[in-house]
């Protein structure tokens, strides 16, 4: 099968592979199979107190029991097979997924036919109040697909093998190996969610979507959630939830930073669901959402960007010219963010089809920024008297929000002819006047 393709700062590649597994239901499951990298904090760099390196070692994760729905073909999919002889040197990791399940999971099987890279990374965890070197040991796995909707942080814990003189132990990790060479592991919790960008307009409401899943968590669970915002080194918090399971209305409380930010606590409890709501958004909203859940001796993480955006208004001082003398034409591009934008000139003479870039560019003010945050430009350009009657002065705006960008035009006029009739009413009236007066 072809292999996905690779960052070169994250060498991640996915072999997919999978089985459908013939049950009563009408849905099925199946393996997927991918290549990550085991991340570990290394030495300092140089030995003069510079910060700490990370090492990456090639390692393998099999997620079990992916949930496939009915309309999945599975059939060019082939099983997931261990290695004949199994090798301690191996970073094998295997875990089952279908309780809890990760949402979305099934797209990780077509991401290889998509040419889609699956970005995968598996790092060491140490949950609140556990000592290092404990039974059972803990692993965060990181994994996203490029272009889709997956985004997940896994908290596995590794599952008790029988020791026995057979038992092969992994060489790097000091972990006991099943007797296939895999590193056997459960899903305990994860954090999700179902977007890592989002655009939305100035003044607009979003929902950042974020939610967790928990494998046999007592309903009085005490649950935490935090949504931080970071931007230009800069952080603040947003929002702050601690709930019980058991009983959300009596054990909430909720810390609001942000006027006009909420979580539905129903959907905290009942769902796992801690999306935020922010309406009313500004420019200041802009930035890295991080959202924190917390259960038990467990955390895990997303994180969201929120891109405001506005478009320009876009408009000329006049529609219409009259060339007696050179005149100026100001272009107008209004309250728009973000900060770039580009303004161009073009002619369109009645003889041709298409714009011709003006020979002169125009001179641009500077950008102005308003209270809300957007910005304005101007740009002025002076029109030559031999520009034909009938040509349209084109001002032409582009900016990241636009689809395609916009054009405003004023229409160049001859001159009105002069006019001797209102000369020779004048002699007229001028003449009666003294005919009158000497009469």
């Amino acid at each position: 099968m072809k292999r996905q393709k690779t960052n070169s700062m994250t060498p991640i590649a996915a072999i997919l592979f999978g089985y459908f597994m013939t049950c009563a239901c009408a849905d099925g499951v199946a393996d997927v199979v991918l290549s990550c990298d085991l991340v570990e904090e290394g030495v300092g760099l140089g030995g003069m107190g510079g910060g700490a390196a990370f090492t990456r070692t090639p390692a393998t994760l099999a997620l079990r029991d992916v949930a496939v729905t009915a309309d999945e073909s599975l059939k060019a999919i082939t099983p997931f097979m261990p290695p004949r002889t199994p090798d301690p040197d191996l970073l094998l990791f295997e875990t089952g997924v279908s309780s809890p399940e990760i949402p979305n999971a099934e797209v990780l099987l077509h991401a290889d036919c998509n040419e889609q890279e699956v970005m995968c990374e598996i790092s060491r965890y140490s949950p609140r109040g556990s000592q290092e070197g404990s039974d059972p040991a803990y692993f965060m796995v990181s994994l996203g697909v490029e272009g889709v909707d997956l985004s997940a942080s896994l908290i596995l814990q590794t599952v008790t093998v029988e020791k026995n003189p057979s038992t092969l132990i992994q060489s790097k990790l000091g972990l006991p190996l099943s007797p296939s060479g895999t590193l056997l592991t459960e899903v305990i919790f994860l954090v999700f969610s179902h977007i890592t960008s989002v655009s939305v307009p100035l003044r607009g409401d979003v929902l950042l979507n974020c939610g967790f899943r928990q494998q046999n968590t007592p309903l009085s669970q005490e649950v935490g959630v935090e949504w931080r915002l970071q931007h230009r080194g800069k952080g603040r918090k947003v929002l702050e939830m601690q709930t019980r399971l058991d009983d959300a209305e009596e054990n909430t409380v909720v810390n609001e930073e942000r006027t006009g930010s909420s979580m539905d606590v129903a959907q905290v409890v009942a769902e796992g669901n801690v999306s935020l709501s922010l309406t009313q958004l500004k420019v200041l909203d802009e930035g890295t959402y991080i959202c924190t859940v917390s259960l038990g001796h467990f955390h895990a993480q997303q994180v969201i960007q929120l891109h405001i955006v506005q478009p320009p208004h876009v408009s000329l001082s006049q529609e219409t010219l009259v060339l007696k003398s050179p005149q100026t034409l100001a272009c107008h591009c209004s309250k728009y963010y973000p900060l770039d934008s580009q303004i161009e000139w073009f002619y369109l003479s009645p003889a041709d089809t298409e714009p011709a870039a003006s020979p002169d560019s125009g001179s641009l003010s500077s950008h102005r920024q308003h209270g809300d945050g957007t910005y304005s430009l101007s740009s002025q350009l002076t029109v030559p008297t031999g520009v034909a009657p009938g040509t349209k002065v084109i001002c032409r705006v582009s900016h990241l929000t636009l689809d395609a960008p916009v054009s405003v035009s004023a229409l160049v006029k001859p001159p009105e002819p002069e006019s001797y009739w209102y000369v020779l009413g004048f002699l007229v009236i001028t003449v009666l006047f003294f005919y009158q007066v000497m009469k």
